[in-house]
């Protein structure tokens, strides 16, 4: 199945939603009839986007609000103490139905590297406390007995001096001879004298090597455990840990977020298209200000549930397959939230998101964008090459859209030769120029530029040929100029793959 395409050209001077200039905003489109995932994954990696089966690229150069498509690197993702507190937000709500509709962004949020850190410190006392313990309580006696000597040493010299000249004069008394001592055994008074059923007095001085040796041994062992228990401790807490985390038996409401392939629709679709209807309804009247007539089912429709991706199930690809999705997030049997997807083969790409206002404070936007981040992990796991999750534009000169360069790591697509580069690296140039090359290899281009126009692929009355043939049969004005014009913007590969509808 090839892709088929009709390129309506390049369209000027219409309002822009984000700065509300009346003519400032300017795009490239074309009408995809029908479109591969892979051609489409080639176009977003080029700067285009689809709106229903609308396809468009902005005219960087040119547009009031310059958008650089966006892609967040799920893999690497750890989400910030904001994405925290949103999905803490949750969990409480989901556990014990406690919420407040207040600012949310002013309630604090404990960190958790302050967490891991309170466990080292923790670890590190109970070790320190251990490594105090003296393993030498068999010789509490000889301790003792150092200290008795060491109160003997500090005595003042005239007193050992007056206890000696004592003991002379008492022996002289006895009639003993002064040159001699005898002496009597006796038995120790209670409380005095070495006790024989323990141990021979050691050094001091042996006490106090032993007890140094024994310090180091433990201090040893300490660092080791440490060492093997520190990444542990520090390791950060994942999205996956915060929102698969255990709800109490007894939580006070029950969440359940379902994908469902919504072209072609499945039965789950259908089955629930009324129901999604109408939370959009509400969510464009609410938050967007649409009069009641404006958001119709037709228009519904065409916007977010039709879509030029053809679907696919390859056999080592994800397990809901390739394509058009809604994942719908049901909170006690009802929906209050709709993501709208596309999965291709290296990402899940977001195209809008509506909920029900009575939920707002739940911040379902930013909840909706970590989930799909999780989501995406989740279909990296089977499909290696899948692992990326793009969140359409980022439109630095609007301050309101710049939310998503918050989702790090990042990074941002330069227009001119289409590489990407670390947004930390884009932001400095997009603070002093709404358009910037981000490449900083000024000898770079496009690799993918337009370099045999013959090769480009046209569906002209129902037949499949080369440009080349085209021309000659063509009747009428030469359309190569804008031909040339479409080739530059979808690439070398995208021409020679997808299908230029000509009448």
């Amino acid at each position: 199945m090839a892709s088929v395409v009709e390129y309506k050209g390049p369209r000027e001077g219409y309002r822009c939603g984000y700065c509300d200039a009346p003519e400032g905003k300017v795009s490239s489109g074309m009408w995809a009839h029908s479109m591969t995932v892979q051609d489409y994954q080639d176009l977003i990696d080029r700067g285009w986007r689809r709106s229903g089966k609308y396809v468009y690229k902005p005219v960087m150069n040119q547009t009031c609000c310059p958008q650089y498509t966006i892609r967040c690197r799920p893999l690497h993702f750890q989400p910030s103490k904001s994405h925290k507190k949103v999905l803490k937000k949750m969990f409480k709500y989901l556990s014990k139905g406690e919420f407040s509709k207040g600012n949310n962004e002013e309630e604090p949020m404990d960190s958790q590297m302050d967490d891991a850190g309170m466990h080292d410190f923790a670890l590190k006392s109970k070790l320190d406390i251990k490594s105090d313990q003296r393993p030498l309580s068999e010789d509490c006696h000889e301790i003792k007995e150092s200290k008795v000597k060491e109160k003997e040493d500090l005595e003042p010299k005239e007193t050992k001096m007056l206890n000696k000249s004592h003991a002379k004069q008492e022996k002289l008394g006895s009639g003993e001879p002064s040159g001699s001592v005898k002496v009597v055994p006796s038995t120790p008074k209670p409380g005095k004298g070495a006790d024989l059923s323990k141990p021979p007095c050691r050094k001091a001085k042996d006490i106090r090597k032993e007890r140094k040796r024994q310090k180091l041994i433990l201090k040893s062992q300490t660092d080791q455990v440490q060492h093997e228990e520190k990444p542990k401790l520090n390791q950060p807490k994942s999205i996956e840990d915060f929102i698969f985390d255990t709800l109490p038996d007894k939580s006070a409401h029950q969440l359940e977020v379902r994908v469902v392939r919504s072209s072609p629709p499945s039965s789950q679709f259908k089955a629930t298209f009324q129901e999604s209807y109408q939370v959009y309804k509400r969510y464009q009247m609410v938050i967007h200000k649409d009069p009641p007539d404006k958001p119709t089912v037709s228009q519904f429709t065409r916007f977010l549930c039709s879509s030029p991706l053809e679907a696919e199930n390859p056999p080592n690809g994800p397990d809901c397959g390739y394509g058009s999705f809604h994942q719908q997030y049901w909170l006690d049997g009802k929906i209050i939230a709709v993501g709208v997807i596309d999965v291709l083969p290296y990402c899940v790409s977001s195209v809008y998101l509506y909920y029900d206002p009575d939920y707002a404070f739940l911040s379902l936007g930013v909840y909706s964008a970590l989930r799909e981040i999780a989501f995406t992990r989740e279909l990296h796991e089977k499909t290696s090459q899948l692992s990326y999750y793009y969140m359409g534009f980022y439109i630095h000169s609007c301050p309101k859209m710049r939310y998503k360069g918050q989702y790090r790591p990042s990074d941002l697509l330069c227009p001119e030769t289409y590489v990407w580069v670390p947004i930390e690296q884009c932001l400095p140039a997009l603070e002093n120029s709404k358009y910037c090359r981000f490449n900083q290899d000024t000898k770079a281009v496009d690799e993918e530029r337009i370099k045999e126009l013959d090769r480009l692929r046209v569906l002209y009355k129902r037949t499949i040929m080369p440009y080349n043939i085209y021309k000659k049969r063509q009747k009428g004005p030469s359309d190569e100029a804008i031909v040339q014009q479409y080739a530059d913007l979808v690439g070398q590969t995208c021409s020679e793959r997808m299908l230029l509808f000509r009448s």
